[in-house]
């Protein structure tokens, strides 16, 4: 069983700039495919970014494309989330996941492991 811890969430300014980490516990597999979603009051989890677990692709939101940057450290089995130009819309409780597998699915569903998630709270 993986457990992933985020960190990193608060209160920003719009405009602002916020950089989330999310630490996995080595499990049965070395390194994990990784991602964030996030949930706004009253909506359901929507996909904003994901990272193969070689690093060889990623993939965006088209909400955060160009704000947002997906990294990972698989020494720390650690990903991060860099959000630029935040904005009151992007407010929301972000999750990280993870999976075995290569693939970068948008679907929740599509997910083995959850963190308890970190809210980001943009103030305009």
């Amino acid at each position: 069983q993986v457990q992933l811890v985020e960190s990193g969430g608060g209160l920003v300014q719009a405009g602002g700039s916020l950089r989330l980490s999310c630490a996995a516990s080595r499990g049965t597999y070395v390194t994990y495919t990784m991602g964030w979603f996030r949930q706004a009051s009253g909506k359901e989890r929507q996909f904003v970014a994901g990272i193969a677990w070689n690093g060889a692709s990623t993939d965006y939101a088209d909400s955060v494309k160009g704000r947002f940057t997906i990294s990972k450290d698989n020494a720390k089995n650690t990903v991060y989330l860099q959000m630029n130009s935040l904005q009151p819309e992007d407010t929301a409780g972000y999750y990280c996941a993870a999976r075995t597998s290569l693939e970068l699915p948008r679907a929740t569903g599509a997910w083995d492991y959850w963190g308890q998630g970190t809210q980001v709270t943009v103030s305009s």
